[in-house]
């Protein structure tokens, strides 16, 4: 008999918990014969959501945890749950509800029919109008500078067949961009659209903050794009050939019209401005250089704290 495992990344929901445990549930029931595991990925939180797994797992034996030492980020959460999942094949979605689990018997259909990656493509999303204009933004350059496959409202619910997974899993790649390496994977994957819901108010607010956005966006360029890099390049070039051309241009005028030198507030705008973009390129320079020291000191993309299984707490490995 074929089993599915159900990722979830867990960080501050356990308003939500309840609920999504109930809906998957159903989402099994209507897989047939499958067998269904749910792994719940505890992601440093700090709220009951550990609390409440516990009691989750104590139900159903179908339900397993996997509690962080500390808080690794949504992608690192996510493939510690694929790293623990022993199905023939694992969806993974997010635990604020606003993707549908009801989509998964669909999913696992295309999986049935040989497809080895299924994605869940958002057709619109009703979320703040700074974060579908932020993550428009964000999809539409990683469209054009980085992978052209990536979807044009992206996702995060996804299945993978479990040789995609274990290639996923094997690599060791720290701010890895998940959904940019099952893109970069291949495999032809199926599409399935839906619409986005906003999130309930009764679950809370967002974790996902402004600078966890900005950290994700720099990642995700710098580890499938060369465009920041390349991009510095060309403006220092573009810079030392205006400033080669100012400096004929003044020297022409001083020698051959006697123009004189003169507009000391000029040169310092020109001065702080140069300046700035210099400041500017040692950023990125530095970005590309951090994550590549990041890579040599080959740390643990996620460390596991302890595993819950049947109601019961325990060493992982043991």
């Amino acid at each position: 008999m074929s089993s599915i495992s159900v990722v979830v990344p867990v960080f501050h929901n356990a308003t939500s918990l309840r609920a999504l445990a109930a809906r998957l549930k159903t989402a099994a029931d209507a897989c047939g014969d499958l067998r269904f595991e749910f792994v719940f990925v505890d992601d440093g939180s700090k709220d009951e959501s550990l609390d409440v797994l516990r009691e989750l797992s104590g139900e159903d034996p179908r339900v397993r945890v996997v509690r962080l030492s500390r808080n690794f980020g949504s992608n690192n959460a996510i493939l510690a749950g694929l790293a623990a999942s022993t199905g023939d094949a694992s969806v993974a979605i997010a635990a604020d509800l606003q993707d549908p689990p009801e989509l998964i018997p669909e999913m696992v259909g295309l999986w049935r029919e040989g497809h080895k990656v299924v994605l869940a493509v958002r057709r619109s999303r009703k979320d703040p109008l700074l974060t579908r204009a932020l993550a428009g933004l964000f999809y539409s350059l990683f469209r054009r500078f980085a992978i052209p496959t990536m979807p044009e409202h992206g996702f995060d619910f996804f299945l993978l067949d479990r040789r995609v997974r274990n290639l996923i899993v094997e690599i060791q790649e720290n701010n890895a961009y998940l959904m940019g390496l099952i893109l970069w994977m291949g495999f032809h994957p199926a599409v399935l659209g839906y619409d986005r819901r906003g999130r309930d108010t009764h679950f809370g607010a967002s974790m996902w903050t402004f600078w966890k956005r900005v950290k994700y966006f720099v990642d995700s360029f710098v580890a499938f794009s060369y465009v920041p890099l390349r991009l510095a390049s060309l403006i220092g070039v573009l810079l030392a050939g205006a400033s080669v051309g100012y400096g004929i241009l003044i020297l022409y005028l001083r020698i051959a019209r006697g123009f004189p030198v003169v507009g000391w507030t000029s040169l310092m705008l020109v001065l702080l401005a140069v300046s700035a973009v210099q400041i500017l390129l040692l950023g990125v320079l530095g970005e590309s250089m951090w994550r590549n020291l990041e890579e040599t000191r080959r740390r643990p993309r996620f460390v596991v704290e302890s595993v819950v299984e049947a109601g019961r707490e325990r060493p992982p490995g043991n």
